[in-house]
């Protein structure tokens, strides 16, 4: 058995996948990743021996092409699904299914891929609103908002699948059609499938039940990770109280003049030391004080366990890392689906949204106070206890379980049934 696990994104989208792969290969499966091949990513799939099968393009080198080229979204498009294509058939050959997450360019590819080659294929959205759903409306994108006149969700979905016809649609349609596939009038619905899979935590994201799709929930792919954390960082924890985590992710703070010294700032005026977490933001410490430390990439899982609280941009894999260690949460939400990650920890009591995307001292003094609060560390140990840990294998022993009932209906009648 072979499964190929494509995406193209930041580590919010290769982790959890990787985490997916750990659970197959202990299944039994042949597992190839197809990602893009920046250092970061590499590292991760080297320390769980998992083989790369390199996408068409280091991730961070085509923000910069995209930046530099000044090409729209439909022209990047263009460029990304025939030569995202390439990569994964080159990828797939031989796979019994392919499991796919990330840019959607990138999951028109991987669809095309598997429709070509008659495999199974499963997208997996890791939050809830990325999901056709009447209970809640779609992220808007550029250059398509939401018409103010309309409100109802379901027109608002109608109104998301034009937007990603004409945003996607030429190059979707222009590619099937080199390779021998049929045009699509809705590319969305056809990669999305009527039976994706939703790979968050059903307390931190639940999901409603709708007709429009029939979505699997199995929980977060959480990778385990056993890495110790570094001795500069231990002896840093061991000299005080717990200190404050800052980071920001695979987001760039372009937006704000100076992020690490407003996150600095705030947090001592709340008596706390600081932890920067580098970052794409290239956070750093502000003078020679020895009550903040900046550290790269470290187990999140150890170190989150013992910090005060944790300021963070609000990427799934970030929230559910903290819920998951029971520390409180100061979300500074950036983009995408990280707003409703925001509202998530508010709405639990696990932590505060901070006011916008461009944090600075006096606006996170606020949401800090309410984070380090002993109710709100009460409240996020309570929630801890709750988040699921096993989402991973539950998909895992879902797509084995699916894969041999295709080998056994086609062993009876000749053909796969998908």
């Amino acid at each position: 058995m072979r499964v190929l696990l494509s995406t193209y994104g930041s580590r919010g989208d290769v982790q959890p996948l990787v985490a997916l792969g750990l659970a197959l290969w202990t299944l039994g499966a042949e597992v190839l990743v197809c990602a893009p091949a920046d250092a970061e990513f590499l590292e991760l799939l080297d320390r769980v021996n998992l083989p790369l099968a390199p996408a068409f393009m280091p991730v961070r080198q085509w923000i910069r092409t995209a930046k530099q080229s000044g090409l729209s979204l439909p022209q990047l498009a263009a460029r990304m699904v025939p030569a995202q294509f390439d990569a994964i058939a080159a990828a797939a050959e031989g796979c019994d299914a392919i499991v796919a997450t990330g840019l959607f360019p990138s999951l028109a590819a991987a669809q095309s891929v598997a429709e070509k080659l008659d495999v199974r294929f499963v997208w997996a959205a890791f939050c809830p609103l990325m999901v056709p759903s009447p209970h809640h409306p779609p992220m808007p994108y550029p250059g398509w908002p939401h018409p103010p006149e309309v409100t109802d969700n379901l027109a608002l979905w109608e109104h998301n699948a034009e937007a990603m016809n004409a945003l996607f649609g030429a190059a979707v349609n222009t590619h099937r059609v080199s390779i021998g596939l049929p045009t699509l009038d809705n590319v969305r619905d056809h990669v999305f499938t009527h039976r994706p899979w939703l790979a968050s935590d059903p307390i931190l994201s639940p999901w409603r039940p709708t007709d429009l799709v029939d979505t699997v929930q199995t929980g977060a792919w959480i990778l385990p990770d056993t890495r110790p954390l570094p001795a500069e960082l231990e002896a840093f924890l061991e000299a005080g109280q717990p200190p404050v985590h800052v980071g920001f992710g695979s987001m760039a703070m372009h937006g704000s003049e100076d992020p690490a010294r407003a996150a600095i700032e705030a947090v001592r005026a709340q008596g706390r030391r600081v932890i920067l977490a580098r970052g794409w933001a290239a956070l750093a410490p502000i003078d020679d004080r020895d009550d903040c430390i900046a550290i790269g990439e470290v187990n999140q899982q150890a170190l989150f366990a013992r910090v005060a609280a944790v300021v963070h941009h609000g990427g799934a894999g970030t929230t559910t890392a903290a819920a998951r260690a029971g520390a409180p949460q100061v979300v500074v939400p950036q983009v995408a689906d990280q707003p409703y990650w925001a509202s998530r920890v508010t709405e639990l009591g696990i932590g505060a949204a901070h006011d916008g995307p461009v944090p600075c001292t006096a606006s996170l003094l606020a949401p800090l106070r309410l984070a380090l609060a002993p109710d709100t560390r009460e409240r996020a140990a309570a929630i801890a206890e709750t988040i699921r840990s096993d989402g991973a294998r539950i998909a895992a022993e879902m797509l084995v379980a699916a894969i041999r009932e295709g080998v056994r209906q086609t062993r009876l009648d000749g053909h796969i049934a998908r």
